[in-house]
């Protein structure tokens, strides 16, 4: 990572999602330094992701960024939440599991991913089992709540789908 790449990589994540002109500025800088470099790849996923909703394009950034450092912990995270929002499902789940064998990436992180995937196919119970592993691998308090408001969630959802059902 040369100095003048990560100076602006470095502005445009404190830019980002706040000042999208400024982060694209230098984000663009940082990549006519360093055009394979992983973390400015993926952020200008997040972007494209993110804030401009084109996952395609996101797509295409967060695949080079992986091409670029497959070992990168900070990219699947958010290039599976952009398949799930382009529902992309079967790609999403490929790159779940690949994930979680990636060393020192955030398990819980993942797993709760792999949950927001099995609640879009309708799957709650699987969801629920899988929060209480992604659970297990919680070491700070503010994400172990998080976790168990998104149960509490999945389980209002889940009791929903059922009441449906004995009414249909």
């Amino acid at each position: 990572m040369t100095l003048t790449k990560s100076k602006y990589y470095f502005e445009a994540l404190d830019y980002f999602p706040f000042n999208l002109s400024e982060c694209m500025d230098a984000l663009n800088y940082a990549l006519s330094y360093e055009p394979e470099d992983a973390d400015s790849l993926c952020l200008m996923g997040r972007v494209y992701s993110e804030e401009l909703k084109d996952y395609e394009t996101a797509k295409k950034y967060f695949d080079e960024a992986m091409q670029s450092n497959i070992g990168n912990i900070n990219i699947p995270k958010y290039y599976i939440e952009c398949l799930l929002n382009n529902e992309d499902y079967k790609e999403a789940e490929k790159l779940i599991e690949f994930a979680l064998k990636i060393k020192g990436i955030d398990k819980a992180e993942i797993l709760n991913c792999k949950s927001f995937l099995l609640e879009r196919k309708n799957e709650y119970k699987p969801a629920l089992e899988i929060l209480k592993e992604a659970k297990q691998f919680t070491y700070c308090k503010t994400t172990l709540e998080a976790l168990e408001e998104r149960e509490k969630f999945v389980r209002a959802k889940a009791a929903r789908a059922r009441t449906r059902k004995k009414t249909e």
